[in-house]
């Protein structure tokens, strides 16, 4: 497989790179650590004649405990101890990312606007062209629940659920300006699946915003996979909370991506639940019901009943663990 050939574009500041995605409109892409991105193109999937590279756009690069550059290296944050302690679903997330060789070149950006997987569409042209194509990349249906309207690829990056149950913001610039929004408002759960994010054409993610508010939970996160030292996720499960010297609950968040197109947080269930105690069973009935409200599809490599299953162990051993944690 090969690269086509593309214009590469290197902006150095924030308004250059939105000045050059308005004159490119349509015909580009961002290009960050280019883990997904490049073998996408090597395999002619939705390629573009334009890719604007940013790591000279030193705004979107370094961290600290408040804020996470777009461009800051997964590596990076996994050599930081601090961070970690202070951030713990996160830092398990980061180093659950593929390998150390992909986490020296991935971003943070990058993994929260990762390509969305699916059987039909990570394939090469050829095998896909055999096929008749599918409805996210040169065909007009999916092969996966067969209709011409919805896209079924599944998210597949780790860092978002561990920064949702954070109350994480994202940073974004755009031609109109800049604005902040919660993380969860970045994915359109009423979207085609093909338009994944509630960005406009151009727009540019810069950085991620982590509450003080929220800092001194105690947390996990828990990743499901065939090969457990490179795949993407088929699940992952995060939670984040902090529980009274009794052992009541305030403030628990959970999240759950890998398992639909999108990655989502459960507040309707864990809000209930400030100034409960959670037994086993308690957990085991909460799990229970996130399997029930999540809808994966057979379009990775567990069957979906499987996945949905598992959805719920890994929910009860999350808890579980977040509450021994937090006990000291």
């Amino acid at each position: 497989m090969h690269l086509d050939p593309f214009e590469l574009h290197r902006p150095t500041s924030v308004d250059e790179t939105v000045r050059l995605a308005g004159e490119l409109a349509g015909r580009f892409d961002y290009l960050a650590g280019g883990t997904d991105l490049l073998p996408n193109y090597k395999m002619h999937i939705n390629l573009r004649p334009h890719l604007v590279a940013l790591e000279d756009v030193g705004e979107l690069a370094g961290h600290s405990e408040g804020r996470l550059g777009a461009m800051c290296r997964l590596a990076d944050l996994e050599r930081d101890r601090d961070l970690a302690a202070t951030w713990p679903a996160l830092g398990e997330a980061v180093a659950e990312v593929a390998t150390p060789l992909v986490r020296a070149s991935g971003t943070v950006g990058g993994n929260l606007l990762v390509e969305t997987r699916c059987f039909f569409f990570n394939q090469s042209y050829f095998w896909r062209a055999s096929l008749g194509f599918c409805l996210k990349a040169d065909g007009d249906r999916c092969h996966v629940v067969p209709q011409k309207e919805t896209c079924y690829a599944t998210f597949s990056g780790d860092l978002a659920p561990a920064l949702l149950v954070a109350d994480a913001e994202v940073e974004v610039a755009g031609a109109g300006g800049r604005r902040r929004m919660p993380l969860g408002e970045l994915y359109d759960l009423a979207g085609d699946g093909i338009r994944r994010v509630r960005l406009a054409p151009g727009e540019l993610l810069v950085a991620v915003h982590l509450p003080a508010a929220a800092r001194g939970r105690q947390g996990r996160y828990l990743k499901l996979r065939v090969r457990p030292a490179y795949d993407f996720p088929e699940l992952g499960v995060a939670v984040a909370g902090r529980w009274q010297p009794d052992g009541r609950v305030r403030e628990l968040r959970l999240a759950v991506g890998g398992a639909e197109p999108h990655p989502r947080r459960f507040d309707e269930l864990t809000a209930p639940l400030d100034g409960e105690r959670l037994d086993d069973a308690r957990r085991r009935e909460l799990g229970e019901e996130v399997a029930r409200r999540v809808r994966p599809v057979h379009n990775t490599f567990l069957l979906p009943d499987y996945r949905r299953k598992m959805i719920a162990v890994y929910v009860r051993r999350a808890l579980a663990d977040a509450e021994a944690r937090a006990a000291g």
